[in-house]
């Protein structure tokens, strides 16, 4: 199955997140961090801990263009990968913990403001057509992320895909590097 998304924006800052909304709520109860789970995770541990225990994958250096969002979850080739795309970033090792059924691309302006009026105001926006989220078996997900342009049409557009297979891993490999930009040369050829 292969989900894509376009027009996916940035919300004006150079950050993605991706994953299980409700889980990180559950860690950010857990750990007792502030609402303010930006500056905490830019503060201390916690996000360097959330990405190692699999509750969130950031992408930084996320220029403000309208993506193509690709959630691969078959063995088919990745749209990335195909000859006609041109793939600038090829990231694995990543893991992902999905318990509430959905996976999805998120802003970090959320994160400001991490409370549940905010978390039930983002999943109304997402309820709408068009919006970068995924319904997917609850489990422990190994993810490749690939960036770069696809072609749409007779232009090309930026894109990430994240490739999603189900594992028994629980922990990203240790090459994972939670501060990689995945800045995009968009550019026409």
């Amino acid at each position: 199955m292969r989900y894509e998304f376009t027009e996916v924006l940035n919300d004006l800052i150079d950050y993605f997140l991706i994953g299980d909304i409700y889980l990180l709520k559950k860690y950010k109860e857990d750990n007792a961090l502030s609402d303010d789970l930006g500056s905490e995770f830019v503060s201390n541990d916690s996000g360097d801990n959330a990405v190692q225990d699999g509750i969130v994958i950031p992408l930084a250096g996320i220029e403000n263009y309208p993506y193509t969002i690709i959630f691969n979850l078959s063995d088919e080739t990745p749209e990335l990968l195909k000859p006609e795309s041109h793939l600038q970033h090829r990231r694995g090792g990543y893991v992902l913990r999905i318990e509430h059924r959905q996976v999805l691309l998120f802003t970090w302006r959320i994160m400001n403001t991490f409370t549940d009026a905010a978390i039930e105001a983002l999943q109304q926006r997402y309820r709408e057509p068009g919006r970068p989220q995924i319904e997917i078996e609850n489990g422990i997900y190994d993810v490749e992320i690939l960036g770069g342009e696809v072609l749409r049409g007779e232009d090309y557009e930026p894109a990430l895909e994240f490739v999603l297979k189900k594992t028994e891993r629980t922990h990203p490999t240790e090459r994972v590097d939670i501060n990689y930009r995945f800045s995009i040369d968009s550019r026409t050829y």
